[in-house]
């Protein structure tokens, strides 16, 4: 913890000429964007292997149609095709795991009065007027809703909204034609967990609005950074796969 501290320490202190008081935060937005760059790798594999299964949907059908009356075997043939083509279901959920570690640290970092037995410093830290160890419920009670740390939550929640909203439609059009159903409409063992997230994967965005109004401003502003950089860069990885071709993978919340 008091690694990570001075690194984001010493990060401020190398932009404030060029942020002045907002320093603490441009670095960790600038983190958040280092963190999202070391992960990009996995994010394209993830894109490899959610196109790789989208091309496997001809193949897909055809089993579905074999093991009609089936369900258990087509499981079993499906699991089959995705071991033979080397595709994993889950390739999509690991660049949201590997952030975890760094949101975690953020939220910690900025929730402790003290450090390494220090008095934390870092949450001496504002973005304009609102403390980056504070939460949307002290701007509320500095100001109201429409006083200035209010005002730039509302501004970040707006900005997620957006984000939520455009991952919500690209989303519902990526799953409608080919929702993770069994032959005949049944279930196939195993198959329950992944139908059911399947069907809340689209609103996951929408969850980052809650984590912004609980969490720490300098997490939340983590957070709003990564929702964000992730809708762009799906945008770009997921550019030429056909609407509808094949499950997308878990919607990124972070």
């Amino acid at each position: 913890m008091s690694v990570f501290a001075s690194l984001v320490a010493d990060l401020a202190d190398l932009l404030e000429p060029f942020f002045h008081a907002g320093a603490m935060a441009a670095a960790i937005v600038l983190v958040t964007a280092c963190v999202r760059l070391l992960v990009h790798p996995l994010s394209r594999a993830a894109a490899r292997g959610q196109k790789a299964r989208a091309k496997l949907s001809p193949q897909i059908a055809a089993l579905r149609a074999k093991h009609a009356k089936n369900p258990e075997k087509f499981q079993r043939a499906l699991l089959e095709l995705h071991r033979k083509e080397q595709v994993s279901p889950l390739a999509g959920c690991l660049p949201g795991l590997v952030q975890l570690p760094a949101f975690f640290l953020l939220y910690h970092l900025f929730s402790s009065s003290d450090i390494g037995g220090k008095a934390n410093e870092l949450l001496d830290h504002k973005l304009f007027t609102a403390p980056l160890g504070g939460r949307w419920a002290d701007a509320l009670g500095d100001g109201g809703l429409l006083g200035a740390p209010g005002l730039l939550y509302l501004a970040l929640f707006a900005l997620v909204t957006a984000v939520a909203t455009f991952n919500y439609r690209r989303t519902k059009r990526q799953l409608a034609a080919n929702p993770p159903a069994a032959p005949g409409g049944e279930q196939a063992p195993g198959a329950g967990a992944m139908t059911a997230m399947t069907r809340v994967m689209p609103f996951l965005s929408f969850m980052t609005l809650f984590t912004v109004a609980v969490v720490p401003l300098a997490a939340a502003l983590y957070v709003v950074t990564s929702t964000t950089w992730s809708a762009v860069e799906r945008a770009y990885l997921y550019r030429d796969m056909p609407t509808g071709s094949g499950a997308m993978g878990a919607a990124a919340v972070l």
